[in-house]
């Protein structure tokens, strides 16, 4: 061996002897590709012992796919650089499973690039990961894109910077033409009013939901729900806002259905009876401020309707009584069937006098439809009244008033109102 070559020698021994302690596959390969120098756990990830390794190229140990995909790699590395470069293995237990190989140059001290070195890392549940987050992506990007309602992302100064294929077709713009401008922009003055506030709520970190009736749709008016939610960063600040707009024009419209069994009675349509007794507690609670007059209204001679007319009569009768006090009231008023052929109305009123006045009022609307009803005579109706704060201060206490009065005014002769402190007759 010559003094030229020992120095070579030494530092290949001293690079293989460091080599073998690294716990990962490592390959020697001279500028043919082929094999010169693997450690210990190169031979456990190829499965070979180390005499039908060396000496063979890329291509002999792994075939023609493999000798592909490194091909550019290594003369990239002879070249100088350092690459990498990913592939599924085809042998042994490895089979099928992910590697990246890092490929560098072996230079020698005169700046020669000898051979390349290469490295092999099992990634196999990293490109696993990697592909399954790539496929929910993808499954994402079509499900906002497809998503048959309007979707937006806006940054922290309002400006668009995604936008769905519902929006767009909504709002009538191209993407191209949406994105990188301030939504209020796009909108318009007048809708960014409206929106705004939800905005700067969500900027907050809230979640803000509008809804609203919209006239300017092809079907015609519908309700729409926006919602308006934050986007948060690691640090929990408010990065983004996220908005989805979604039909709620059948829930809101069964909703109002639903509210409308409840708080009006099904027959007249005039308020029912619980909702009417939650009409007369809230008014208490400002009665001292906002005085007013329950009237208790009762028909004298109902029976004899259902007896000699039948109850389609008596139904239809009942429904025009109570459009009838309905019509004779104010909007701010209420009225109410209390049950059978009984109805209640709630009104504010100034002072005694005029809470008469409206009695007799009533009294006579009522009698506009029964007047006209010759077959059966005797219908009419007894109409008692209580005031609040003067005459009681509970609402029950002021219902009982009304209806101690509607019994009066009944005892003595009905069709007509008595307030319930009178004693004497209140004329017709």
């Amino acid at each position: 061996m010559s003094a030229s070559d020992f120095p070579l020698t030494h530092r290949l021994a001293h690079i293989e002897r460091l080599v073998d302690v690294i716990d990962l596959p490592i390959g020697r390969w001279d500028a043919q590709a082929r094999l010169v120098f693997c450690n210990e756990p190169y031979l456990r990830w190829a499965e070979r012992p180390r005499d039908e390794l060396l000496g063979r190229t890329l291509r002999e140990l792994y075939g023609d796919d493999a000798w592909a995909r490194a091909e550019t790699a290594f003369r990239e590395a002879f070249e100088g650089r350092t690459v990498n470069y990913e592939r599924r293995l085809t042998h042994g237990h490895q089979s099928a499973r992910w590697a990246r190989i890092q490929v560098f140059p072996d230079i020698d001290p005169h700046g020669k690039v000898e051979a390349v070195f290469t490295i092999a890392f099992d990634i196999h549940e990293d490109v696993l990961a990697r592909e399954a987050l790539e496929a929910a992506r993808e499954r994402l990007d079509r499900f906002t894109e497809n998503i048959p309602y309007p979707l937006t992302y806006v940054d922290r100064g309002f400006v668009l910077r995604f936008v769905n294929k519902a929006y767009c077709e909504a709002t009538g713009h191209k993407p191209a033409e949406l994105l990188g401008r301030h939504i209020g922009e796009v909108r318009g003055a007048r809708r960014w009013s409206e929106h705004a506030p939800f905005f700067e709520r969500a900027l907050k970190g809230q979640t803000v939901q509008y809804t609203r009736l919209v006239d300017r749709l092809p079907q015609g008016p519908r309700w729409l729900r926006t919602s308006y939610v934050p986007d948060f960063d690691a640090r929990r600040q408010v990065r983004g806002l996220y908005t989805v707009t979604i039909d709620v024009h059948e829930l809101t419209m069964a909703q109002e259905k639903l509210k409308r069994s409840v708080e009006r009675d099904s027959l007249t349509d005039v308020l029912s009876r619980r909702t009417m007794m939650d009409r007369v507690e809230a008014a208490m609670l400002e009665a001292f401020e906002a005085p007013v007059a329950l009237f208790f209204v009762d028909l004298d001679g109902f029976k004899s309707v259902n007896d000699q007319l039948g109850h389609h009569e008596g139904d239809t009768l009942l429904i025009s009584v109570a459009a009838a006090l309905q019509a004779a009231v104010r909007a701010e008023d209420a009225v109410g069937r209390f049950g059978g052929d009984e109805f209640l109305v709630l009104a504010p009123v100034r002072d005694a006098a005029g809470a008469q006045a409206l009695a007799l009022h009533l009294l006579s609307a009522v009698r506009t439809v029964t007047e006209p009803l010759q077959l059966v005579p005797g219908i009419s109706a007894s109409i008692g009244y209580a005031l609040a704060p003067a005459d009681a201060q509970h609402p029950m206490k002021l219902l009982q008033l009304a209806d101690d009065a509607m019994y009066h005014a009944k005892h003595h002769g009905k069709d007509r109102v008595m307030h319930c402190g009178a004693s004497r007759r209140v004329g017709a």
